[in-house]
């Protein structure tokens, strides 16, 4: 069985989608999901579909080997952010090569690093005036956003639209692609 470990920082939708797509299957489970967000909406999420929830602090993540260890013990096939907002250390992207993706809410390599995230990504896009916009599945390494890119998915971006407009387009596409690319990679493993 091929297990996921997914990490979220805030109201867990793209985790809850994830764990729904993989809730009927005998070889795929999301068995853990992380969180550094005591507040977060992704709690309540997990505990309602049944996945064990790991909280962990800064200190715990970046000065420690818990997370990494956590993971290997509980035999993780894949890493999956969702809505993640920390950095992923060089020891964690080093002890899971290749085996940690993200999902970004533009089309890379615009409209990503620091700082860009959730609706400042979306305001940035309506901003600037672009055609179009996107999600962007990619594997994790040591800076933001800037792992090889696995998936990209588009949708038009009208004159008159809103960031919230944008942001619901994204959210559409996050939805639709994300757990199939997660299957996808994990059947090549």
């Amino acid at each position: 069985m091929k297990r996921i470990a997914i990490f979220a920082s805030g109201s867990g939708t793209n985790a809850e989608k994830i764990s729904e797509y993989f809730s009927e299957r005998a070889d795929v489970e999301v068995s853990l999901i992380f969180t550094n967000n005591p507040m977060a909406g992704v709690i309540k999420r997990a505990c309602s579909l049944q996945i064990p929830v790991v909280f962990f602090d800064k200190k715990t993540f970046y000065q420690t080997g818990k997370i990494p260890q956590i993971l290997a013990n509980e035999r993780i096939d894949l890493v999956v952010l969702a809505g993640f907002m920390m950095l992923v250390p060089p020891a964690l992207v080093n002890a899971f090569p290749d085996k940690i993706i993200n999902i970004h809410p533009a089309l890379l390599p615009k409209y990503g690093g620091k700082g860009m995230y959730g609706q400042f990504v979306h305001e940035a896009v309506v901003n600037a005036g672009e055609r179009e916009s996107g999600i962007t599945i990619h594997y994790v390494n040591e800076h933001y956003d800037e792992g090889n890119i696995i998936f990209q998915a588009t949708c038009e971006v009208e004159p008159t639209d809103t960031a919230d407009d944008v942001a619901a387009k994204v959210h559409a596409l996050e939805y639709e692609h994300y757990a199939r690319v997660i299957d996808e990679l994990l059947a090549k493993q």
